[in-house]
Formats: structure tokens, C-alpha cells, sequence
């Protein structure tokens, strides 16, 4: 007996232990790295990376440091204070970066050196703050969101008054009145600056123009762009004041001036990231030809500041210029382009000459390039979180430089995933990324979750999704898949504006065509499907919900239900472009979702959060009741302190579960 036990322990211990799977809970241990930062002369990388905490999910943004000297990544910035948008002084002796510390109430700019030993020493008070931090000379250029006629002593007395004041009003007389996840105060504009490294004197560049940087804004350094010897900026602001829509237009201001030179006025479209040259001959900036049209290819320009003369380059050339650095010899740019389902590193040459991919699979994007050439960026895949590596502009080989997130990973089992081609609506070919669960075996037969991506006009890459994870969703046991439906981006501006304005017909057809795709593989099991989506994915379900579709159950996130009721939002459907909803009340009752109410009979989980000012959660309220007035079995799943997404981890947790347990009622999870 007691061999017989021990025969039987032996092979207990000879059984490998089951790999994990990528679990939401392992999602949340995972560093989130942001876009890396190389020094001028290449030899040393600064990444910003956040890690939520195991006691309580709070978010810590360090800056770490990789060099070229084989030594392991070290934290640059203090634990307790979140830092972001570091830059290197042109010398690259000192990293500039915001933070707010000790009393600060707003971000303040810190600079610390990178020689040797010594703490980062602030720089600036500002009582608004500071943001989107770039270095020429002796200065360091910033935004902040500030009273135009106030001094920076006065705004502080004001900010003072605003927390102490039990009057919660907001007050608006025009628009915009908000953006995504927050409201827009009238009376603030948002302004460039430049503080002196070493006297910490503060000048204001953009205040006396009559202009503002965009106002509503992610508030990146992307807006702006300074020369190389300092002597000129040049900007984005909405050229636009007589109504709601926005043209922003590129501005050339002299430092010192306070008379911008429009130099976009001619096109009604808007226009964007300007960049100047390494030599500073040229200012490189995309503009759009559309307008209303956010999905439009943005296309390349390039202007010589003597003659004045401006080229677009690559007009030929169907995809839209993004994520883009210039070369070090001022001879044209590496950018990291949306490309049929993968984001692409490319080299875009100034002349006439082709434009080339220097890389091909998995999706790159955070472009950061040395004087000497020297290329890193963040690099991802449905199979790895962000990365730093390096690239080789030549072979296009991309050296990874850093060791983040491998102990959480080494034990986890990610799946598989490929991408495929189907027919779609009118015969087109839409490409899709499948991904199968651990230990797929294609001898058994699988439940899906087909999921519907946002915007609509963007796609999804061959990217990691902290928030719609294909991987998470697969280790449940479904079979999962983005399909790249019409108007999605990368895939020419023909197919990207194929959807305008009519959202619904050719998405709608592309869906369920990929659900006829898998209904004749003999690994998927017809009878338990499922789909959802979020934002434009929650429209194009809710479309589902009124139509004839396959899928069992429906999650439908952040939706846009009512055309109508959408125009409370930061953004109307098609407004601009087509007009507002009673110049076209046909069009409104073709597109939107809940004219076919009385159809609706699919069981669906409807998911939002209060704070969602992209598309107001009012919507969801409607999609819930409308359900429930016919008895259809559904829930509604309410977060009071979250917008458009959700972000914090509990809550991000509770979604997953919740979207798991959901399912799982109409598409059990598993092989049979």
C-alpha cells in the first residue's frame, strides 16, 4: 500500500504545474509603460511607467531610466509622487519632467541631472500648472490652462476662492463646454510659456495673440513645436469663433511677438502636429480635407521658412501620416503608421521617392530618435504588453532594451491568434484578428465572443488592451475576434469614409458576415455566441439588438443608443458634416438604435459610467428601459466615478467579472 501511495505521489509531482492564464488579475500587476524618451546622443532612455498598488489599486507614474551599459533599469523619479512628460535638455545633461510634490496643488516642473548623484530640484509654481514639456536652450516650453487677465499671484487666489466656494455651478455662454471626462471653464485658455532653466523667470509666448492652444485637448506637447535656436514657435489654435466647429490651423509666432502668422488659412480643414526641422529650414505638419470628418487621412506638408513655399508629400500614398520624428539629417521622418491591422514603422523620405516599412509584424508606436540615429520606441502585441526596444532603421529588427512585466508573464499561457480575411459587405475583403484560448484544440468545439470595436474610425492593431483584453476574454475558454468592419482606419481613406453617413448598414453586414465566417468552422459551436462592444462597438450592438443576428447574448458598453439624446455630448454624430438633426430627421431614424426598440428581444448586458461626457450615460438609462419594458432579459451595470472607460482597478475587475458572468449564462465558456 505504501508503495502504491508513493508511486502515486511521484507522479503527482510529475505533472506540470497548469500554466496561469492572462487573467484581468494579472492584467493589473502588469507595468504599463508609456512612450520612451532617448537622450541626443543616444546613450541613455527614459521610459515613464505606472504601477498600480496591490493594497489599495492606486496609480504611481515613475520615470526609469535604461541605458546602452548593460546595467538594469533604475527608477529616476521618487516613489509617492507620479511623474510624466520627461524631456532631455539638448545637451542631455538634465531631464526635465512634471510632477506634483510636497504642497503642490497642480503639476510643477521639476529638472534633474543626469551626470551623477542629486535630487530633482523644482523649478516653477504655477499655480495652474504645467504640461507638455519641451527644452531648447535655456528654457523649458509648457501649457497651462490659466485666466488670460490675471496674474499668476491672482489665479492662485482665485483657484483658493473655487475650493472654498460651496457653488457648484458651471456657467457657459458658447461651446465647448466639455471634453470625454470633463468639463471646459469658459474662462480659462489654455497657453504656452517658457520658464528659464536657471533663473526660473516665466515668460508667456501665446497670451498676447488673440489665440489659444486647442481647448478641448489631451494636453500633450504634440500641439506645439519650437525651433531648434529658439527664435520661433509654431502652434495649433482654432482659427473658428463664430460658431461650435473647430479648424485648427497652424500659427508661426517669433518669440517675443505677439503676432502669429496663420499659414494654413486656405485649407477649411483642420491641421496639426506641427514639427520643425533639426536644421530649422522646415516646419513638417499634417492637415486633414475633409471637414468634420476626425477619420480623414491626415496628409504631410512641409514648408521652407525662407521662400515660404509649402509641398505635401506622398499624396498618392492611401494611408494616414501619424506618430511621426524627424531624421537626424532633416531628410525626411520614420513614423509609426496605422497599416492594415498592424501600427508600422516607416521611413517617409522628403523627395519623391517611396515611402518604405521598415518593420512588419506586431504594432509600434512612441517614436523617439538620437542625433545619431539611434531609434526606440514602445513595441506590443495581442501576446506582450508594451516594450522599449530599438530599432534597426536598416534591417528593421527590433532589439528589446528592457526586462519589465517578464516575472508577472513567465508562467502565463496566452493563447494563440492570427489574422484572417473574409467577405463583407459588397464583396470587400475585411480583415480580422482571431484569437483562441490556451490549449485550443481544433478537434473540439468552441464558444466565441465576437467583439466590435470602437470609434468607428480607427481599427484595431496587433496591439495589447489593458481594458478589452482578446487574451482575457479567450482564457475564459471562447474563441474571440476583432473584426476590422468598413469605415475602420488603415485600410485607405475609401474604406475608412465608406461608412458616412450611413454607420449602420456596411458595419452591420461585416459582422455578421464574420459570424457566418465562424458559424462554418466545425471548431466553433453556432449555438453559443456572443458579441459586444463599446462606445461606437455599444452603437453597432445595439444595431445588432434590432436587427436578425446569431448571437445569443449582447454586451453593449458606453453606447450610443439615441441619435438625439446624443447631441447633449461633447460630440454629435455626423453634425458637422451633415448637418444638424432636424435638417436630416430621415437619416436620424434610419441610424439610430432605438427607433427598432420594438424589435429588440436579445438578452443584454448594458454597462456605463456617470462621468462619461463622450457619450452621456443617460443613453444607457434608455437602452435599459426600453429592454425592460419588454420583459427582455437584461442588466445594467452603473459606475458613478467612471467616464468613458473604465480605469481604476476594482472597478475594471468588477467589469471583467461581470461581463464573464454575463456570458457565461448564454455562452457557456469551454471545449466540448
Amino acid at each position: 500500500m505504501y508503495k502504491a501511495l508513493l508511486l502515486l505521489l511521484i507522479a503527482a509531482w510529475s505533472v506540470p504545474a497548469a500554466a496561469e492564464r492572462l487573467s484581468p488579475e494579472v492584467l493589473w500587476k502588469l507595468d504599463r509603460l508609456g512612450s520612451p524618451i532617448v537622450s541626443p546622443d543616444g546613450k541613455q532612455v527614459v521610459v515613464p511607467v505606472t504601477r498600480y498598488a496591490e493594497e489599495d489599486g492606486k496609480a504611481e507614474t515613475r520615470l526609469w531610466l535604461l541605458d546602452d551599459e548593460g546595467q538594469a533599469a533604475r527608477p529616476l523619479t521618487i516613489a509617492g509622487a507620479s511623474a510624466s512628460s520627461p524631456v532631455f535638455s539638448p545637451d542631455g545633461s538634465a531631464l526635465a519632467f512634471v510632477s506634483t510634490r510636497g504642497e503642490d496643488e497642480a503639476g510643477q516642473i521639476h529638472v534633474l541631472p543626469m551626470g551623477g548623484p542629486g535630487e530633482a530640484q523644482k523649478i516653477s509654481d504655477i499655480p495652474t500648472g504645467a504640461s507638455g514639456l519641451r527644452w531648447e536652450g535655456d528654457h523649458v516650453y509648457f501649457v497651462s490652462s490659466v485666466w488670460a487677465d490675471q496674474t499668476f499671484e491672482e489665479m492662485a487666489t482665485t483657484l483658493e476662492e473655487q475650493a472654498e466656494s460651496k457653488v457648484s455651478a458651471h456657467v457657459w455662454n458658447r461651446m465647448p463646454y466639455a471634453f470625454w471626462d470633463r468639463w471646459l471653464d469658459e474662462e480659462r485658455e489654455r497657453h504656452l510659456y517658457r520658464i528659464h532653466v536657471d533663473s526660473g523667470e516665466v515668460e508667456a509666448l501665446t497670451l498676447g495673440t488673440g489665440l489659444q492652444l486647442p481647448r478641448g485637448s489631451w494636453g500633450g506637447s504634440g500641439e506645439y513645436d519650437v525651433a531648434p535656436d529658439g527664435g520661433m514657435i509654431a502652434f495649433t489654435a482654432n482659427s473658428r469663433t463664430e460658431g461650435i466647429y473647430v479648424n485648427n490651423d497652424i500659427f508661426l509666432l517669433e518669440t517675443g511677438s505677439d503676432k502669429a502668422v496663420n499659414i494654413t488659412a486656405d485649407n477649411p480643414a483642420s491641421d496639426g502636429a506641427p514639427m520643425f526641422s533639426p536644421d530649422g529650414e522646415s516646419l513638417a505638419y499634417l492637415s486633414q480635407n475633409i471637414e468634420g470628418f476626425y477619420g480623414d487621412n491626415a496628409r504631410l506638408n512641409v514648408r521652407n521658412l525662407d521662400s515660404g513655399k509649402t509641398v505635401k508629400l506622398h499624396t498618392d500614398w492611401d494611408r494616414s501620416m501619424s506618430g511621426l520624428v524627424w531624421a537626424p539629417g532633416s531628410d525626411g521622418f520614420f513614423g509609426a503608421i496605422d497599416d492594415a491591422g498592424t501600427r508600422r514603422v516607416y521611413s517617409i523620405p522628403l523627395g519623391d521617392a517611396p515611402t518604405k516599412p521598415v518593420t512588419a509584424g506586431t504594432s509600434f508606436d512612441g517614436l523617439s530618435i538620437a542625433d545619431n540615429g539611434r531609434l526606440v520606441a514602445r513595441n506590443q502585441s495581442f501576446l506582450y504588453p508594451p516594450r522599449v526596444v530599438e530599432i534597426n532603421t536598416n534591417s528593421g529588427d527590433a532589439q528589446r532594451i528592457e526586462d519589465f512585466n517578464d516575472a508577472v508573464l513567465a508562467g502565463v499561457d496566452m493563447g494563440t491568434y492570427e489574422s484572417v480575411t473574409y467577405k463583407g459587405a459588397d464583396g470587400a475583403d475585411i480583415q480580422m484578428w482571431v484569437n483562441y484560448p490556451p490549449g485550443f484544440d481544433s478537434r473540439k468545439e468552441y464558444p466565441l465572443f465576437l467583439l466590435i470595436h470602437g470609434g468607428p474610425h480607427n481599427a484595431i492593431t496587433d496591439s495589447f488592451h489593458f481594458r478589452w483584453n482578446a487574451q482575457s476574454f479567450s482564457s475564459w475558454g471562447y474563441v474571440t475576434a476583432w473584426p476590422n468592419f468598413h469605415g475602420s482606419s488603415g485600410f485607405g481613406q475609401d474604406f475608412a469614409d465608406s461608412i458616412n453617413p450611413d454607420w449602420a448598414t456596411k458595419p452591420y453586414a461585416d459582422v455578421i458576415a464574420a459570424g457566418e465566417w465562424f458559424d462554418e468552422k466545425p471548431w466553433i459551436d453556432s449555438e453559443r455566441t456572443a458579441a459586444g462592444g463599446g462606445s461606437y462597438g455599444g452603437y453597432l450592438s445595439s444595431i445588432l439588438l434590432g436587427r436578425e443576428h446569431p448571437f445569443n447574448t449582447l454586451v453593449i458598453h458606453a453606447a450610443v443608443y439615441d441619435f438625439y439624446s446624443q447631441n447633449s455630448a461633447d460630440f454629435a454624430v455626423h453634425e458637422q458634416r451633415f448637418g444638424p438633426y432636424w435638417e436630416r430627421e430621415e437619416m436620424v431614424r434610419e441610424l439610430s438604435p432605438h427607433f427598432a426598440a420594438g424589435n429588440f428581444k436579445t438578452p443584454s448586458l448594458i454597462l456605463h459610467g456617470q462621468n462619461d461626457l463622450r457619450v452621456p450615460v443617460g443613453q444607457a438609462f434608455a437602452l435599459f428601459r426600453a429592454l425592460q419594458l419588454q420583459g427582455i432579459e437584461s442588466q445594467l451595470v452603473y459606475y458613478p466615478d467612471e467616464n468613458h472607460w473604465i480605469l481604476t482597478r476594482d472597478n475594471s475587475l468588477h467589469w471583467y467579472d461581470t461581463v464573464r458572468d454575463w456570458i457565461g449564462k448564454f455562452a457557456e465558456p469551454g471545449p466540448r
